[in-house]
């Protein structure tokens, strides 16, 4: 069996799990927005002691903060390229798993806003989007990706581009408006 290590830092939660085909070896997770990179390799260190050898990264590609994307994102990408394994990106929003036919999840975006996305026979229809929350449809608010999940997302899904939804903060001064 293929064993997977998954990451994920696009909520408030660092998510970190060790699957090896559809047994769960190991899955933790970090609540804290501002401790993705201090609790990723934390945790990553503790699922090594589980399985030392995973043969493949899968990594949440947001949506999400733009900073603790880029943790998990960076620390994947690494991970994987120092042991020549492949990575494997995937949205984050799918792989929150609600037992529901038609559903939409929503997950903190800071700023007052949600990133949220619609789901019909577990199929996404819509989105993701960034909205606030009052023009959203209704959802389903604290839930967290499931590692198994996101095992099961890279087998139909590889995303290089993560999932940001909003202009950057920072632009050049010619391009400001």
């Amino acid at each position: 069996m293929t064993i997977s290590l998954t990451i994920d830092t696009a909520t408030s939660r660092t998510i970190v799990g060790l699957i090896d085909g559809e047994d769960i070896l190991f899955e933790e997770s970090h609540e804290g927005a501002t401790d993705h990179g201090r609790a990723v390799s934390e945790l990553v260190t503790r699922a090594l002691r589980v399985n030392s050898t995973p043969d493949q990264v899968i990594v949440g590609m947001g949506p999400g903060p733009y900073t603790g994307l880029r943790v998990g994102i960076a620390f994947a990408q690494s991970f994987a390229l120092a042991r020549d394994i492949p990575y494997f990106g995937i949205c984050t929003l799918d792989a929150i798993e609600v037992d529901q036919d038609n559903y939409t999840v929503a997950i903190d975006a800071r700023r007052k806003e949600i990133y949220w996305a619609t789901y019909q026979d577990g199929q996404r229809i819509a989105g993701p989007e960034v909205s606030k929350p009052n023009e959203a449809p209704p959802h389903i608010f604290g839930y967290f990706p499931s590692s198994l999940m996101m095992v099961k997302l890279a087998m139909k899904q590889n995303f290089k581009e993560l999932f940001y939804l909003r202009r950057p903060d920072a632009v050049p001064t010619a391009e400001r408006t």
